[in-house]
Order: structure tokens, then sequence, then C-alpha cells
């Protein structure tokens, strides 16, 4: 059975859901993704205002639209993260207020676990997301990092995460967090250690989106596998490499699309993820959520990388036979 393609709305909050929704819709999405900032999909208001998500549902029905999961990355980013100024543009007044990092990271953790139980209201049951992470800042071990320093960040993850995710589990609504750099999991052993913090328990998995480890040089299709039974939902979106001996990989605090950087997010169909092994591992894995395609490309506008990223990941997107291809070898 192909799976159903939404539009991830978090590069699209600047503008009123209804438009988004309109503009999808005529594309050919079955659905959105709803960002949990813009006009999108507001959390306190899901929570306190009385027909707020029967408006969110009428709105989508009136373009044949879909939602299977909402996002909310960026307050979900200050629930560990080291609160500097760069946070104050990307939460809510009422989640930054004064700025006292500790008081913001009780507020996000607050909203995370409100994120829950707003989703379960929506009738919806996977919410996408970051964890932030105390310890990125030592990614390059230098000044000299000890052991206990990383332990410490994967059990203040742990102990601030577990009440999250004690809601999650009251409202039946899973996390799908995605691996990412500056994240508490962002490649391989990463995810295998977060997993571990929170004891392997069912209500936290992953978002999927293949952007993140090409650039990394990590196999995605390898990591499907690996992590088959946690891949709670599935972005699209590419990376390009061009490493040529001086553009680098960690991007030179160049801006995205600067030719000088080492790697750029392109519309998917411009970059390097091997699509086609992609989707086959996703049928291998029984994947049956949404394909949800997120536009971020330096160097083409979302009004064609969008249309233009469905058509192409929907030529990937068929059924794996009914029968065995040898079948009719057999007497």
């Amino acid at each position: 059975m192909p799976h159903s393609f939404t539009l991830f709305t978090g590069q699209w909050a600047d503008l009123p859901l209804e438009e988004v929704a309109r503009l999808a819709s005529s594309w050919g999405y079955d659905g959105l993704e709803l960002a949990c900032w813009g006009d999108h999909f507001e959390v306190d208001r899901a929570l306190g205002e009385d027909g707020y998500l029967a408006g969110r549902h009428a709105l989508l029905e009136k373009y044949g639209l879909r939602c299977w999961a909402i996002s909310n990355h960026l307050v979900g980013q200050a629930v560990c993260d080291l609160i500097d100024e760069r946070h104050r543009a990307i939460l809510p007044d009422r989640i930054w207020q004064d700025g006292d990092a500790e008081g913001v990271r009780q507020r996000a953790t607050a909203e995370m676990a409100d994120t829950a139980r707003a989703a379960a209201a929506f009738g919806v049951d996977t919410v996408v997301g970051f964890t932030g992470s105390s310890i990125w800042h030592t990614v390059a071990m230098f000044p000299p990092t000890p052991d206990a320093m990383i332990e410490a960040g994967y059990a203040d993850f742990a102990r601030r995460w577990t009440p999250i995710l004690d809601v999650f589990d009251a409202e039946g609504v899973r996390f799908a967090h995605e691996v990412h750099p500056t994240e508490i999991a962002y490649d391989f052993w990463t995810t295998a250690r977060a997993l571990e913090a929170v004891d392997h328990r069912a209500t936290f998995g992953l978002n999927f989106d293949p952007s993140h480890f090409v650039w990394q040089d990590l196999d995605p299709v390898a990591f499907l596998w690996e992590y088959r039974d946690r891949i709670y939902h599935v972005d699209c979106k590419e990376a390009r490499k061009r490493l040529d001996g001086r553009n680098g990989r960690l991007g030179s605090h160049l801006p995205w699309g600067d030719p000088r950087r080492g790697w750029d997010f392109v519309s998917a169909g411009h970059g390097d993820v091997a699509w086609e092994d992609v989707f086959r591992m996703l049928n291998s894995i029984g994947y049956a959520g949404p394909i949800s395609v997120e536009w971020e490309d330096a160097g083409m506008d979302r009004l064609n990388g969008a249309p233009s990223a469905l058509a192409f990941l929907r030529g990937f997107d068929y059924d794996p036979p009914q029968v065995a291809f040898d079948t009719a070898f057999s007497s």
C-alpha cells in the first residue's frame, strides 16, 4: 500500500495555515505535518480555547488533507540545551519570559508535556521534535572532555525527559526524536546511548531524516535497519556534499547556500540520498506511516521545491510484490 505524503509546515510558518493548506492540496499532498509555531498548531490554544481543535480539523478537511503528526522541535530544543540568546528567537515569549536558563528549560518541559496532551486531544498519536543537549558543545572533545561529563549529559537528558515521556505514555502518544546534530542523539552510537538512557521505553522513538546522515558520512539505510522498531516518523529532505579540499564538513560558520560550505540542505531529488534504497528499506521494515516532505534549500524557492520533491519521491513509493518473482518457476 503506498504511503501518504505530507508537507512539514515548519518552513512555511510565516504563512497562515489556510494558505499552506491550499498550496499543499493543489500540489497533491495527502496531509500536513503541523508545526507548533506560527499559527499552524498552537499548543496553548489547543488546550485552552474551545473550538480551536475543531477549527483545525475543519480547515484541513476543507482542502482534503489529514494530519498524522505534529512537530514541536523549537520548544523541545530548549528542554536540555544550554540556553543563550539564540533560543530567544525560536521560543514563544511565554517560554522565554525573562530568559533565566533554568526557568526556560522548565517551561519548555511543561510545554512538551502539554504537546502530548494537545496531540491526543487532536487525535494524533505522534509528536516529532528535538530534545536539546547539554553536551553538544563538547563534540570536538577539546578541552579534553572527561567520560563523567558525557555520562552526566545523558543522565540530564533522562532526568528532564522522563516526566515528559510519562505524560506521553498516559496520553497514548509517541515521541519521535529527530536524530540531528545538536541533539542528544545525532548518529548511530549516540542514538543507542539515548535509547539506553531512557531504558528503551517504547514511547521514545525516532524521526528519520536522511539529510542529517549523508553529510556525516553515515549510512541512512543501515540506520533504518538497525533501528527498525523505533522508526515512528519519516521526513524527507537531502544534503548535498561538496568537500573539495577547501570546503569543510563543519560549515566554516558560513550561511546556508554559501558556495564555500562543504555541504548544504537541498530539496529532495537534488542531493546525495539514495532514495530508492531508502524506500525499499522502509518497505522491508514495514513502515506504514506518512512520508513528510521538508523543504530546506537556499538555492530553490519553496514554491518549486515542495511540489517537485513530492513528484520525485512518489516515484519510489511502489508496492512490494504480493508473490515472490520466482513463484512461477515452481510446479
